[in-house]
C-alpha cells in the first residue's frame, strides 16, 4: 500500500475485479433492499461514506501509511467530493427506481459519455471506432427501455428511473476524469480517504432531517450495505494496482450476472425480454471502446519509443 508501483500480476488483477463486481451488485441488491424497507436515499449515502471513512482511516493507521493522505490539492478534492456525492445519489436512485439487471446495464453507457466528455471538454478526436460504439450503445439503451418487447406491463421500465440511470452514468464518467486527473500528483488512498472525509460530514447535516427509526433486519441491512461499499473500494483499488485498467474494467460486465441473479431470488422479478436484446449491443460497444482505448495507448507508447 506504498506509493510504490507493485509487480504487475494479471491473474490476482482479474479476480480482484471479479470480486470487485460481486461485492458492488450486492451492495446494490442491498440499497434496493433497504430503500423498500425504509431507509430514505440521504441515510443509505450517509452510511456508505461514514463506515467506509472508518474503514480506510483505519487499514491505513493499521499499516502506517497515514502520510498518504496529506495533500496539496484540497480545492481539486472538494471538485471531486461534489461531483462524486451527486453521483452517488444518481447511482443509488437508478438503483431504487429501476430493477437491478436493469440499472446495471444503464450503468454500462458510462464509457460512451466518458468518449463524448473527451471531445467536449479536451477537444479530443475521436474516430469511426469509438462513435460507432457510441451509437450502438445507445442503440442497445433504446431497446432496453422499449416495453414492447417485454410481456405486459410489469417489464417495462421507469421512464424517470432511465433518466436517473443516464445522468448517473453522466456523472461517473466525470468523474472518472478527475480521478484521473488527481491520480497524477495523489495516492489512491488519499482519493478515497477525502471523498469520504469530505462528504460524509456533509451528509451528517442532513441525517437528522431524513432519519427514521429501524427494526434489526434493517439495520443489519444498511450496515451490511456500507461494509459492501467499504471492501469494493478496497478491492477496487487492489485490482488497479496489480493490473492494467483496460483489461481489467471488462470484468466489471460480471455484475450483470449478480443483478440478474438477486433480481429473480431477492425480488421475484426476471428480466423482460428487452433486456437479453439491449444488454449485448451496450455491452459489446463497451468491448469496442475498451479494444480501441488500448490500441491507442499501444500506438502513443510505440511512437514515444520511436523518438527516444
Amino acid at each position: 500500500m506504498d506509493g510504490s508501483v507493485a509487480r504487475p500480476r494479471p491473474f490476482l488483477a482479474l479476480g480482484l475485479r471479479l470480486a470487485t463486481a460481486a461485492t458492488l451488485a450486492t451492495m446494490a441488491m442491498l440499497v434496493k433492499l433497504a430503500s423498500e424497507r425504509g431507509a430514505h436515499l440521504a441515510e443509505l449515502v450517509f452510511w456508505r461514506q461514514a463506515i467506509t471513512l472508518v474503514c480506510v482511516t483505519a487499514l491505513l493507521a493499521g499499516t502506517g501509511q497515514l502520510r498518504s493522505i496529506r495533500t496539496q490539492r484540497f480545492g481539486s478534492h472538494a471538485r471531486r467530493a461534489a461531483f462524486g456525492i451527486t453521483g452517488m445519489f444518481f447511482v443509488y436512485g437508478a438503483v431504487i427506481l429501476l430493477p437491478l439487471a436493469e440499472a446495471t446495464v444503464i450503468s454500462f453507457t458510462a464509457p460512451f459519455f466518458a468518449v463524448m466528455l473527451s471531445v467536449i471538454l479536451f477537444r479530443e478526436k475521436v474516430g469511426l471506432y469509438r462513435w460507432f460504439a457510441v451509437a450502438l450503445g445507445f442503440a442497445g439503451v433504446v431497446v432496453l427501455t422499449q416495453p414492447a418487447f417485454g410481456v405486459g406491463a410489469e417489464t417495462s421500465i421507469d421512464p424517470l428511473g432511465a433518466v436517473v440511470g443516464l445522468v448517473a452514468a453522466l456523472l461517473v464518467a466525470a468523474i472518472s476524469f478527475q480521478v484521473q486527473d488527481l491520480n497524477k500528483t495523489e495516492a489512491p488512498w488519499s482519493i478515497v480517504f477525502w471523498f469520504t472525509a469530505l462528504t460524509a460530514p456533509v451528509m451528517l447535516i442532513a441525517l437528522p432531517f431524513i432519519f427514521q427509526p429501524h427494526d434489526p433486519a434493517t439495520w443489519g441491512i444498511i450496515v451490511a450495505m456500507a461494509l459492501c461499499g467499504a471492501v469494493a473500494q478496497i478491492l477496487l483499488t487492489a485490482s488497479l494496482r496489480f493490473g492494467s485498467a483496460g483489461v481489467i474494467l471488462l470484468m466489471d460486465y460480471t455484475s450483470l450476472l449478480w443483478a440478474t441473479l438477486y433480481g429473480y431470488t431477492v425480488f421475484d422479478r426476471a428480466p423482460p425480454h428487452s433486456l437479453w436484446l439491449g444488454a449485448p449491443l451496450i455491452i459489446f460497444a463497451g468491448l469496442i471502446i475498451a479494444w480501441r482505448e488500448r490500441q491507442l495507448v499501444i500506438a502513443r507508447q510505440k511512437a514515444e519509443t520511436a523518438l527516444l
